[in-house]
């Protein structure tokens, strides 16, 4: 198996772009992929990291729904996974999070994006291409996922920290977005995802050292349990792949996020 590092750089990607373990996967609007990207990228729809059905269509795909992803794209155990996409990153995120469910730990995040491509220099294709499809057994890993439920009875223990990824405004409640009530989870601490970026036109992440300062100054506690979320669990995606960067030991997402929490009455909510 190739060892890539969870987040790669432009140039280290372009080192090992004809290695036939390597399955680059651009996660931006097709119109987007069309226009250029990274040769040898297959596209791939974020709708399939969603359920899609039910009463909240943002949490995990079924397992079968997981298991016809896998197959489609070709994933092996082998199979190192690097992802990009046209929204600075969440998505990427939010797919790592998804093979990581399924116990496939081999998966990249590009760092800066197609636009960090760009600015190296490298080279686009237009061409699209496709994935042979595969047959891959699949496991969860169910500590990367919790419920509502786990939320509430890792508050009351004190076992967790809640870190919302949304805009301030939605974390104190001046702004609801498809829910009931707005606000945030009891005790969450907020560090909103593009927080995680350096300012500019290329989405490159911040350095380890500033964003372990960040978590510390937000007061995410990052020796309990560190739960993240959003409001579909599109952004939180983000904040995923940087706890993991940071080697958070129990990191794990609410794929409820807020759409399922603010549109249900039985639950608490706090504003500011």
């Amino acid at each position: 198996m190739l060892p890539l590092p969870l987040v790669i750089s432009p140039e280290e990607l372009a080192r090992h772009l004809h290695s036939p373990e390597v399955l680059i996967l651009d996660l931006s609007s097709a119109e987007n992929y069309l226009a250029g990207h990274i040769p040898g990228a297959i596209h791939l729809d974020p709708k399939h990291l969603l359920r899609g059905e039910g009463e909240i269509p943002n949490l995990i795909p079924t397992p079968e729904q997981l298991r016809s992803l896998a197959s489609d794209l070709g994933l092996t155990p082998d199979t190192q996974v690097v992802a990009y996409d046209d929204q600075m990153g969440p998505w990427a995120g939010r797919l790592i999070w998804t093979l990581n469910s399924i116990g496939h730990e081999s998966a990249s995040f590009l760092d800066g994006q197609l636009e960090g491509w760009k600015a190296a220099g490298l080279p686009l294709e237009q061409q699209a291409n496709q994935a042979t499809p595969s047959e891959v057994s699949i496991h969860e890993v169910s500590s990367l996922r919790v419920t509502a439920e786990d939320i509430l009875a890792g508050l009351e223990n004190n076992e967790i920290c809640v870190w919302d990824a949304r805009s301030a405004d939605e974390y104190s409640g001046a702004k609801v977005i498809n829910a009931k009530q707005g606000g945030h989870i009891p005790g969450a601490r907020h560090l909103e995802w593009t927080d995680l970026l350096q300012p500019g036109p290329i989405p490159w992440l911040k350095p380890r050292e500033q964003l372990a300062t960040l978590l510390l100054e937000q007061g995410i506690e990052t020796d309990k349990r560190v739960v993240t979320h959003c409001q579909t669990h599109r952004r939180s995606g983000l904040t995923y792949l940087v706890g993991k960067w940071l080697g958070i030991a129990q990191l794990a997402c609410y794929d409820g996020s807020w759409y399922e929490w603010g549109n249900r009455l039985d639950l608490p909510v706090e504003t500011q």
